[in-house]
């Protein structure tokens, strides 16, 4: 929902500092690849209690992923580019809440494995569309940057962000905002599901 108007914004200064990286030899995969690691080392962080930490991680390993594209664009963004980023991502989300979980079973286990499902509803939509839009030659009006249709909604890259960088804020009240967020990112997963069904059965013209 906010990607639309935070990305116009990011992407210039993204873009300045991907040009220095680009002069001293530093690809867009390498970007990819060093960002997940450092999403791995968040989720290690959240599961010992170092909340702090895993909060620079995580703003890294977001850095690492606006980064990577901007990279891409500067020379000959690849298929294989877009591809590894887009699962790595998927795979950072999905690892997230289980460093809280291990941080804290009793409570945190069963919200985290709530999000974790919900998660699985807005990506499967979100990459089950795009996988058809490429077959169609669809494009968002929006989002013409991206190696793939990029189909929005309410829980989108900026809200996750926000809900991760708050759960780290406030480690105790992650039950709730995990719940929370589930509840929304499953009215994610039904409006791109009804939307995608639409677009895809709607008379060709």
């Amino acid at each position: 929902m906010l990607d639309k108007y935070i990305v116009p914004i990011l992407k210039p200064r993204l873009a300045r500092v991907a040009k220095q990286l680009q002069v001293v030899g530093i690809a867009a995969d390498h970007v990819t690849v060093a960002g997940f690691v450092m999403g791995l080392g968040c989720v290690l962080m959240l599961s010992v209690g170092q909340f702090g930490i895993a909060l620079l991680l995580l703003l890294m390993n977001r850095l690492a992923d606006g980064l990577d594209g901007e990279l891409a664009r500067l020379s000959q963004p690849s298929e294989g580019g877009a591809y590894l980023d887009i699962t790595l991502d998927f795979i950072f989300y999905a690892l997230f809440p289980l460093g809280f979980a291990f941080y804290a079973p009793l409570g945190n286990a069963l919200p985290a494995a709530v999000l974790i499902a919900s998660f699985v509803g807005t990506g499967a939509s979100f990459l089950a569309f795009s996988g058809q839009a490429l077959k169609h030659n669809m494009e968002h009006p929006d989002f013409e940057y991206k190696g793939f249709y990029y189909l929005n909604g309410l829980a989108e890259g900026t809200e996750t962000i926000l809900v991760f960088v708050l759960m780290c804020i406030l480690p105790s009240q992650f039950a709730l905002i995990a719940t929370i967020f589930a509840a929304v990112c499953v009215l994610t997963a039904f409006n791109r599901i009804v939307f995608g069904y639409l677009s895809l059965v709607r008379p060709k013209k």
